[in-house]
């Protein structure tokens, strides 16, 4: 392994030749908790090494083949964006280090990221605009429980056409996560339709990577197109309000 870029307690940069078992050169974006919150394939840097992002982009095509307009919170290095360089992004960072990083080590060079909160700069944002709105954010403690409470998701609501959608990244428990129930609980005051898909796990304790996509259309996905995610039932939880 070769060390890039530190800052103590945040954020590092390094190159490894080995990513998940699969040989190579690998350029990864790591928090200290060592979340990997981004990787590129050096030698094929147009490829989409995690299986979340291809997951979603099929998700966008297939019930969108026609979408222009993107919201994202949460920008790690990019990878959506940069894989629609002609559709409209807009990004919300809250970290400005992070979008350096992207910049300088991962060849990030689309001028539409905005540092600050993300639930903010939505807010701000024309009613009915968005195709997609994708939550993609973490902290060591996880989502930021004021981008996943009741009020964040009406909000998001107004934000989307009718025929929109939002989507979001997380990471949970293979069974009976008090807070991915809350999340599943809390997203059907909001909207009609809502799907989720896991990556397997080995053990029920163990904690796999979900999507939830949620609209008020019916969701499409072919199961050979989702990168391993597999449709997953959640259970019911409590709702989170905003502290």
């Amino acid at each position: 392994m070769q060390l890039l870029f530190q800052k103590e307690n945040q954020l590092s940069v390094y190159e490894t030749n080995e990513f998940y078992n699969e040989k190579g050169c690998f350029r990864i974006l790591q928090f200290a908790n060592e979340d990997i919150q981004g990787a590129i394939d050096l030698q094929h840097p147009d490829r989409i090494l995690f299986e979340y992002p291809r997951a979603m982009i099929h998700l966008m095509e297939l019930n969108n083949s026609e979408f222009q307009d993107v919201f994202v919170i949460g920008h790690g290095i990019g990878t959506i964006a940069s894989h629609y360089p002609t559709k409209s992004f807009r990004i919300a960072e809250i970290d400005p280090l992070v979008l350096e990083l992207s910049q300088t080590y991962f060849h990030y060079t689309l001028d539409n990221v905005q540092i600050g909160d993300g639930r903010v700069l939505l807010s701000a944002e024309n009613d009915h605009q968005y195709d997609y709105i994708i939550l993609d954010a973490f902290t060591t403690e996880g989502t930021p429980q004021h981008l996943i409470s009741r009020s964040f998701f009406q909000m998001t609501a107004t934000k989307l056409h009718d025929t929109g959608y939002l989507m979001i990244n997380l990471i949970g428990k293979a069974n009976h996560d008090r807070i991915i129930n809350a999340i599943y609980t809390t997203l059907c005051e909001v909207y009609i339709c809502i799907e989720c898909f896991a990556l397997p796990a080995e053990g029920t304790s163990d904690t796999q990577n979900m999507i939830i996509i949620a609209g008020h259309q019916p969701i499409r996905y072919q199961g050979r197109h989702m990168a391993g995610f597999e449709s997953k039932s959640l259970g019911q939880g409590y709702i989170i309000e905003d502290e």
